[in-house]
């Protein structure tokens, strides 16, 4: 089987890499085509790769190469992983915000919005090159926003399957504070793409969610940074991407003294890159767990797994159309939730009923990320100031304007229907 990996010259690939290598037996993999237009940290990542393999065993060999078709001819899988505008863009979501007191973070709120917009049509260009040289191949985006960037490309009728490293996170959380092997924990978790709770934790077919709160409430409070009494009232556990919306003014306190995460990633990227160099080095280094993303190789091997034929069917929490799962959502909305996964693609499982305090927020930024995408693919700053004023974390006419104009100006080089304008 040919995988092909786009934005594969980033930092998290070898994390892919030794992922597949650690998984011999279950996805055969012949080879891994690495696609990228930066070539000097495509060759870095590219030999590093390669040394990870045969370090390990694996027959696969690795490829590299900065022409797409080139790159998913043939292949069984595409994964996207972009970042466009690299680390100095990600810097700008996560600091314009600020001035008008909103949260500056890269995949919510106006800085979401504008990772949004610069990533949506290059995506969908992507894709439609994909399904042009590769026909059924599967995608599977990790790209963020991924909610919105799998909505775009599910409208466009691409195979295609978000998916976010939250879930499998989480499930590794819990099993080792319930001390039980993690593949024995099925979570109940519902939501969107970095809007999800888990309102069940199943071991063995019993609810172990009770326990966890009442035990180790605390514990899962260091993780997700929300305390746990707030968790034990609402008998569920928020993804740490909630503390956005429950603890905001908090968080923007934070992020006005503190230097912006892309600082932080950019001075751990340098540091991976030089060890990815330095030909010694055969095994995946301590540091790449500071990048973020953690467990995203086992997520991401077992999707690709399942979808290419595997062992059948299996459950993932995966990003998925809506159609009805839950009721309060327009059918094409794309949720986050456990799904049966095979060779056709991604089927959600029936959800229990969702509380009113959880169901209005996802309905909310729903309807927000119908905006986004609306703005991402038709342009036009109107459209950018309607989705902000949509976004529960903006929601105020006169900052609505204001980021709108603020990311615009600073995102004109990447959004066509912007240039001039800035």
């Amino acid at each position: 089987m040919k995988l092909t990996v786009v934005g594969g010259g980033s930092t998290y690939t070898p994390e892919l890499v030794d992922g597949i290598a650690g998984r011999r037996t279950s996805l055969e993999v012949d080879e891994i085509v690495l696609v990228d237009p930066d070539t000097a940290r495509l060759e870095v990542v590219g030999a590093f790769s390669r040394r990870l393999l045969e370090h390990a065993g694996h027959p696969a060999r690795v490829t590299a190469t900065d022409d797409l078709e080139r790159g998913v001819d043939g292949a069984s899988a595409v994964l996207l992983q972009l970042r466009v505008g690299g680390q100095a863009a990600r810097a700008s979501d996560e600091t314009f915000p600020l001035v008008c007191d909103c949260v500056g973070q890269e995949t919510t709120g106006a800085g979401g919005l504008a990772k949004a917009l610069r990533t949506v049509p290059v995506v969908l260009d992507i894709a439609r090159r994909v399904r042009e040289v590769a026909g059924d191949a599967w995608i599977v985006n990790f790209t963020n926003p991924v909610g919105i960037v799998t909505r775009a490309l599910l409208a466009e009728g691409h195979r295609a399957v978000g998916l976010c490293n939250v879930a499998i996170t989480f499930q590794r959380w819990t099993a080792a504070l319930l001390g039980v092997e993690p593949e024995s924990v099925r979570l109940e978790h519902v939501g969107l793409n970095h809007l999800s709770w888990e309102t069940g934790v199943f071991v063995d077919g019993v609810d172990r969610l009770p326990e966890l709160l009442a035990r180790h409430a605390d514990a899962l409070a260091e993780h997700i940074g929300l305390p746990g009494s707030l968790m034990r009232r609402l008998g569920m556990v928020p993804s740490y991407y909630l503390k956005y919306f429950y603890d905001h003014d908090e968080v923007v306190r934070k992020q006005q003294t503190e230097p912006p995460r892309a600082e932080v990633v950019a001075g751990v990227e340098k540091e991976l890159l030089d060890l990815y160099g330095d030909v010694a080095v055969v095994t995946k280094p301590a540091q790449l767990s500071q990048r973020g993303g953690a467990y995203y190789s086992e997520a991401a091997v077992q999707l690709v797994h399942a979808l290419t034929g595997g062992t059948g069917a299996e459950q993932h929490v995966v990003n998925v159309r809506n159609d009805g799962t839950l009721p309060f959502l327009p059918a094409d909305a794309v949720i986050e939730v456990p799904a049966v996964v095979d060779g056709s693609g991604a089927t959600p499982l029936p959800v229990p009923p969702v509380p009113p305090s959880v169901a209005g927020l996802i309905a909310h930024v729903t309807s927000y990320e119908h905006l986004a995408l609306d703005a991402a693919v038709r342009g036009g700053r109107d459209r950018v100031a309607d989705a902000l004023l949509a976004h529960p974390l903006v929601g105020q006419h006169a900052v609505a304007e204001r980021l709108a104009d603020e990311l615009v100006a600073r995102n004109a080089d990447f959004l066509p229907w912007a240039k001039g304008s800035a």
